[in-house]
């Protein structure tokens, strides 16, 4: 039997690429996509390894594992053993999901009757034939599509839009806490880095600013006048348009963050890639909360956690 290691090490890099893919993107981190495919490449190195020294530690299934764990520092970096232990686990749950998925919708429309040329018929039970590369190289993308929304659908029918939420946000190397609240409608995002957007009032924002640089920061929003934002804060400011739910269109003051902690459901999320929209005045006339929170935010945590 003639193996063709260029195309089986092909289609094992495309496929460990889209699984890489689809975990960077339910775990929110947005990483590079070349770091993905640096991954991917390290990933498919199993096939040669497989081929010409199929008794290697590396076939074993601790070496397997070892093995994953190579493929998620090479595609993610390493920060915690707990993020680590995390990723794996996401990995692993999106493999097991999409090839059982292939090989559910293989079994669903392969013809189990067969009518031989003599007239005989024979009853095969789907498991026994290998599944095709055609047959993967469509279904796969179609399952991986189905799967990465009915994740989607479900962190988002988890989040919680009924209770406020402590939150501490540093900037400047300053951190203070408020109290938070999910806004379901907030879909803002800044439309050329695609980083969620919270909202923070006067009230909370003020912590960071005296009055005389808030003051000034109004003038350049109002104006939108650029010589009004105050020194220490021109490089981390981001102007970026929205459009509100009347219909106009307008510019929102956004603040580049250093961290957030969330106090989510017993668990503390730390997030680093959004922006701060300004809200000139207060959020709520009682006051109960200062901050909006994005609901991209939170599926990160709830990724991790299931």
């Amino acid at each position: 039997m003639a193996i063709y290691l260029d195309a089986v090490w092909l289609l094992n890099f495309l496929l460990d690429y889209m699984l890489l893919l689809l975990t960077d993107k339910l775990a929110k981190l947005h990483t590079s996509r070349y770091r993905l495919a640096f991954g991917a490449l390290v990933a498919s190195l199993i096939v040669p390894l497989s081929i010409y020294y199929p008794d290697s530690f590396f076939t074993s299934v601790i070496g397997k594992f070892i093995f994953s764990i190579f493929i998620m520092t090479s595609s993610f970096g390493y920060k915690t053993i707990y993020r680590l232990v995390k990723l794996l686990t996401l990995f692993y749950m999106m493999s097991f999901a999409i090839g059982g998925g292939v090989i559910a919708l293989h079994f669903l429309i392969h013809q189990p009757i067969t009518v031989s040329g003599n007239g005989f018929i024979t009853y095969n039970r789907g498991f026994g034939d290998p599944l095709s590369w055609l047959f993967i190289v469509v279904c796969f993308p179609l399952v991986w599509i189905f799967t990465k929304q009915r994740m989607d659908k479900h962190v988002q029918e988890k989040i919680r839009y009924d209770a406020t939420i402590p939150v501490t946000l540093k900037m400047n190397g300053v951190s203070h806490s408020t109290k938070s609240f999910i806004d379901s409608g907030n879909q803002l995002v800044d439309p050329f880095t695609k980083k969620p957007v919270i909202i923070c009032d006067e009230t909370f924002l003020a912590h960071w600013f005296d009055k005389e640089d808030w003051g000034k920061l109004k003038i350049a929003h109002e104006a939108l006048d650029m010589d009004q934002i105050p020194d220490e804060w021109v490089d981390r400011l981001r102007i970026i348009p929205y459009q509100g739910v009347e219909g106009g269109n307008g510019f929102l003051f956004t603040i580049i963050p250093d961290e957030i902690t969330i106090y989510y459901d017993k668990k503390e999320i730390y997030a680093t890639n959004f922006l701060v929209g300004i809200q000139f005045g207060n959020l709520t006339g009682d006051g109960s909360y200062h901050c909006l929170l994005q609901p991209e935010l939170i599926k990160t945590a709830i990724h991790y956690s299931a």
